[in-house]
């Protein structure tokens, strides 16, 4: 043993060891240190570099400029949208089709009744009946999914494929498929 001292009744060559490792572990700390302060060093550089103080201010001035210039385009847009979606809620978004024989005589299911309704579930129902002697059409005006003149069975049955479209989309989208079921 070279030094057999105690410092506060602890070995000399404990303290030296521990104090030897405490700084190493600070040099770590400070070349980390070093190494992040140059990145941000090089980052500064990189943004300031070529540019007085007025390029940076006129660069600023011309993308809050152009950050004006799309705010009134999305007003605009937003503007628009609501136009089209006006549009777009008074069209006939909605279909029901039913095909039938009208007559026992006749086979083929060639008569049909077809529902377009828009979201409000307003529109027609256009039936059409084919028999030996021609074809007959009829149409039906639909308010809010009801008719003021009686309606066949195939005709209730139309507008109500009709207003379950939506529904239906949904269950069939939702529905996984055979193979992600395996």
């Amino acid at each position: 043993m070279l030094l057999s001292t105690a410092v506060f009744g602890i070995r000399l060559e404990i303290v030296i060891v521990v104090l030897l490792l405490l700084i190493i572990i600070l040099g770590v700390i400070l070349a980390l240190t070093i190494r992040q302060l140059q990145i941000v060093s090089r980052k500064y550089y990189t943004l300031t570099s070529g540019s007085t103080a007025k390029d940076l201010e006129s660069i600023m001035l011309t993308r809050f400029k152009e950050m004006d210039k799309v705010k009134a385009r999305m007003k605009r847009f937003n503007k628009e949208h609501k136009t089209f979606k006006g549009h777009l809620d008074s069209c006939y978004n909605k279909m029901g089709l039913v095909k039938y024989d009208a007559f026992d005589s006749m086979a083929g299911e060639l008569s049909f009744s077809l529902a377009l309704l828009n979201d409000e579930n307003s529109g027609f129902v256009l039936s059409t009946m084919h028999s030996k002697q021609g074809c007959f059409s009829y149409a039906k005006e639909v308010i809010q999914g009801e008719s003021y003149i009686a309606l066949s069975k195939e005709e209730k049955e139309a507008i109500r494929k009709a207003q379950t479209v939506d529904e239906e989309i949904e269950r069939m989208t939702n529905e996984p498929d055979e193979e992600d079921i395996m």
